[in-house]
């Protein structure tokens, strides 16, 4: 049985956890999940790519796309049937990044988080199938964040985008968005305080948190594919610290330690 089942255009639809890759984790509420390719005898041997599998992976988190997990009598004992295939229910993506794995090449790994499991928050949400716009429960996990963090970081640079300069304005006065440089929550664990905080225009937020822009050493800020955007805007009183750069290049961007 294949690990991803689905497609780049419609999204992953269901995953097999059962053993294949020694990076995943399989922690029953959460999964740690390994994507597909260059893995020879639960060896990886080449570099993963954005595609196939994994793509179908990454479009489900984008669009929240639930995903069916079925565990397989190769997995963790504690967790998996004793013999075949059991259906455990549905999770959700939450977020995926590029990093190495234990045996060096670089993999991609998506965190998915089971629906309903305890210590998620229930919101209610139409349901676009249906016309008459009745509503259905979502689970969603949250993290609280300090919203007083992100909120000093944007008044310092007066809601002026640290990567392309520009500045929204509205009726309300400008708008940014604080975006954490090393993403907050396991498995990245990155720490909500102001040195590890950009201030960043919607654009560019979403483009750094796909891994599509990272600031490479000498706060230089390029794209997914190396090309130099310009010199990262640092004001005085706040620095963001380059272990979190390096975090963010190695496991957000797939760019390699000191390339």
């Amino acid at each position: 049985m294949g690990g991803i089942s689905g497609s780049y255009a419609e999204g992953a639809d269901a995953i097999v956890v059962s053993g294949g890759y020694r990076d995943d984790e399989d922690h029953g509420d959460w999964i740690l999940y390994t994507g597909q390719g260059g893995n020879v005898g639960r060896r990886q041997v080449a570099d993963q790519e954005l595609t196939r599998g994994n793509l179908a992976l990454a479009l489900s988190e984008e669009r929240g796309l639930p995903v069916r997990v079925i565990r397989g009598a190769g997995g963790d004992p504690k967790l998996s049937p004793t013999t075949g295939y059991r259906y455990d229910g549905l999770y959700v993506v939450v977020r995926h990044w590029q990093e190495a794995s234990v045996d060096g090449p670089l993999i991609w790994r998506f965190v998915l988080e089971r629906e309903g499991a305890p210590g998620s928050s229930i919101a209610a949400v139409a349901d676009p199938s249906d016309a008459s716009a009745q509503r259905r429960e979502s689970t969603q996990q949250r993290i609280v964040r300090n919203s007083a963090v992100t909120q000093w970081v944007k008044d310092l640079y007066g809601g002026r985008c640290q990567f392309c300069g520009i500045v929204l304005e509205t009726a309300a006065g400008a708008y940014s968005e604080g975006a954490h440089v090393r993403a907050l929550g396991s498995p990245n664990d990155g720490p909500d305080t102001v040195d590890n905080v950009l201030c960043l225009c919607p654009n560019d937020h979403v483009l750094f948190d796909k891994g599509a822009l990272y600031v490479a050493d000498g706060k230089i800020v390029r794209s997914h594919d190396g090309f130099v955007l310009g010199e990262l805007t640092v004001r005085a009183g706040h620095t963001v610290r380059e272990e979190h750069f390096a975090y963010h290049r190695e496991h957000f961007a797939g760019v390699r330690r000191g390339a």
